[in-house]
């Protein structure tokens, strides 16, 4: 049964009001905590292991020595944000402030493979089964275990002959910055698009866009 209480995107606007650690992206809400110190950050680990034990409802965790990367999503809605994953951030935010940990949005990073398909239908079974995954949203393929960046078809009568490129997802509010850096680093920017994405080419062509949350909404918002 499909959980009741997907947020739509302005209710998720509202509650990350309250809740400046985190950031929403494709169905998750995502934070970086940064510990005072190795030991700290795996004490905050233990201590949101317990908070998400108690509220039957599981982040997930991935610490490197002093950073905890938190995402929270429910599975049982479709991978979508519901207020069963703001409740636990707001615990998780609370958790974080007395144990001196800080956050940095600016690490945030989710990498999707894009690729361009007239029809995309006919091909992602074979990609599907070739790399383990399973379908999400139904234009992508999602790694079931989160560890792999998800696979998305970008429908299009006018595939582009370098079908493949990289979407790289970073709060809307760090963009501007990583933007500046790609330009100085050489590269042409298209803001055609923004703030949804905007295209990067660097100097042999190879594309890449940058995505913010201000791109593909919830489901809930369309349905």
């Amino acid at each position: 049964m499909v959980a009741q209480d997907i947020l739509t995107r302005p209710q998720i606007d509202a509650a990350l009001e309250s809740l400046p650690h985190w950031r929403y992206r494709l169905g998750t809400l995502h934070a970086v905590l940064k510990g005072p110190s190795s030991a700290a950050a795996i004490a905050l680990f233990a201590t949101i292991a317990e908070l998400a034990q108690d509220a039957n409802h599981h982040p997930d965790v991935d610490w490197r020595y002093d950073l905890l990367f938190v995402t929270l999503t429910s599975h049982d809605a479709g991978s979508e944000v519901t207020a069963r994953d703001a409740a636990l951030a707001a615990e998780i935010s609370a958790a974080a402030e007395s144990a001196g940990a800080t956050s940095h949005p600016e690490l945030m990073r989710a990498v999707e493979i894009a690729m361009d398909s007239a029809d995309f239908p006919a091909v992602a079974d074979m990609w599907r089964i070739a790399l383990g995954y399973k379908t999400g949203r139904p234009d992508d393929l999602v790694d079931p275990h989160g560890r792999g960046p998800s696979l998305w078809f970008q429908q299009t009568d006018t595939p582009n002959p370098n079908r493949f490129h990289f979407d790289i997802h970073v709060p809307l509010s760090e963009a501007t910055a990583v933007l500046d850096a790609l330009e100085g680093a050489g590269a042409t920017l298209d803001h055609a698009y923004a703030p949804s994405f905007v295209i990067a080419t660097d100097a042999q062509g190879n594309r890449l866009c940058i995505c913010t949350e201000a791109g593909r909404e919830p489901r809930s918002s369309s349905d």
